[in-house]
């Protein structure tokens, strides 16, 4: 037989730890009740219970402090807090101290067995799943984020230290900052990782079809059975929703959501019953959320409950020395994909890089090394490679114009060009640019372009 789940409740309402008591006899787990921290402390000593549940005001010894003993004598202990629905900001806190998860008081039982449930079925944290993640930290590529400057690695130091909890995430920063990949750095680093990644474009829903979307609907007249569509919550569950771009989202939509990070239950459109949900949730946006709350465009509460943790984005221009690695990853990417042999880029052309302030940060990068390299005749990109950037510096904008190349470098370039888009295939690049198939292959031995296979 599987061994039972052992639980510890601490609280010091007696009453309390009676019902809960009570109530979990119906499901199998094992429970041991404690009626402040320190009682909690020395009963874990001889009780190696999986999951504490604790209650966060409580005499002798308070939650959070409780919260931070177990992570010192026993690290592999899931810690879920619970506290009054008015004091939000104190279950906020224990999360970013290190809790699994939260529930508010007056709680609903089953939204406690749905958290329990939630941390049986993402598995415990193996030790050297840790050990490996630090290892890691030093590096230049932390989960496909790129960057060694202080504040990357601050960055990295929250996702490491939001591996082994259920907080839900805000994820900010100008657009083109790298979100959805801090996203899916998170869930890849989490317990959480086996299961979907979900992301949801916010701007794409109308108020009209938001809730649908979401939380998907059930058609059909009774007494016949309803065609159920599922949403996206139901598409997560296990893992994480990402709201990119969350600032967009309809207020009534805002408000159902916010009810089911609360109860961990939702209603599809159209239902009459609510359905379990165990998903972890993550919002992305370049808003100033809390701006739109005061000015009533977003609800205070919902921004309270995804920013749970908050990790900003800092801009391309404000990690200039990071540029050499993102040009090396991306170039690698590139060779990988068109079959090229581009080792680097010039000084003189990085230094153009450096001083361009790149308003699309770290996408427009992207773009610019990938054009750089389809149109690069030689190993490196060099600063004819770049025209394509309009920058400003000292006043100046610098424009392409194919006036400054030869006649057989723009040959060259549409060729490469069409190759990369047609991904090698000769007739559809040759159709690309109307010319005969022959012709082109003839140019591409002029040109010494290689035939991918």
């Amino acid at each position: 037989m599987p061994t039972k789940i052992k639980l510890l409740f601490v609280d010091d309402d007696r009453f309390m730890r009676q019902s809960f008591v009570e109530l979990i006899l119906h499901y199998e787990y094992q429970i041991m009740t404690a009626n402040d921290g320190r009682d909690a402390l020395e009963k874990l000593e001889n009780y190696p219970a999986d999951i504490v549940i604790t209650d966060i005001v409580m005499p002798s010894m308070d939650g959070l402090s409780l919260l931070r003993e177990i992570q010192a004598r026993h690290p592999n202990i899931f810690v879920v807090v619970v506290t009054h629905s008015s004091r939000i900001e104190e279950a906020v806190k224990c999360m970013r101290a290190g809790a699994y998860d939260y529930i508010l008081k007056p709680f609903v039982f089953n939204s406690i067995i749905s958290v329990i449930e939630g941390i049986i079925s993402v598995g415990r944290l193996p030790e050297n799943g840790r050990s490996r993640r630090n290892r890691r930290l030093g590096g230049s590529d932390f989960f496909g984020i790129v960057g060694k400057d202080q504040a990357m690695k601050a960055i990295y130091r929250q996702i490491d230290s939001l591996a082994n909890t259920n907080a839900n995430v805000l994820i900010t920063g100008e657009a083109g900052t790298g979100k959805e990949i801090t996203a899916r750095a998170i869930h890849e680093n989490s317990l959480r990782k086996s299961r979907p990644f979900i992301r949801v474009n916010c701007t794409a829903m109308t108020e009209r079809i938001a809730n649908r979307r979401l939380f998907g609907q059930e058609t059909g007249a009774a007494p016949g059975p309803a065609a159920v569509e599922a949403g996206y919550v139901e598409a997560a569950e296990g893992g994480v929703l990402f709201l990119d771009a969350m600032g967009a989202l309809p207020l009534t939509s805002q408000a159902s959501l916010l009810q089911c990070i609360e109860t961990r239950m939702f209603r599809r459109v159209g239902g009459t019953r609510s359905v379990k949900s165990n998903v972890r949730m993550f919002g992305a946006t370049s808003r100033d959320l809390a701006k739109q709350a005061k000015e009533a465009r977003f609800r205070e509460d919902l921004l309270l409950r995804i920013n749970v943790v908050s990790i900003h984005l800092p801009p391309l221009r404000d990690r200039l020395l990071d540029i050499p690695l993102l040009i090396d990853h991306f170039l690698e990417k590139f060779n990988a994909r068109a079959r090229r042999r581009i080792s680097g880029i010039r000084d003189d052309a990085l230094e153009i890089l450096q001083q361009y302030p790149w308003p699309g940060n770290v996408r427009e990068l992207a773009n610019v090394i990938e054009n750089a390299a389809i149109f690069c005749r030689g190993r490196q990109i060099v600063p004819a490679d770049l025209k394509e950037i309009q920058r400003e510096s000292s006043g100046k904008r610098i424009h392409l114009t194919l006036s400054s190349w030869s006649l057989d470098h723009a040959e060259e370039a549409l060729i490469r060009g069409a190759l990369y888009e047609t991904r090698g295939n000769l007739k559809q690049a040759a159709k690309t640019l109307g010319i005969a198939r022959g012709t082109l292959y003839s140019k591409m031995k002029r040109y010494g372009i290689e035939r991918s296979r």
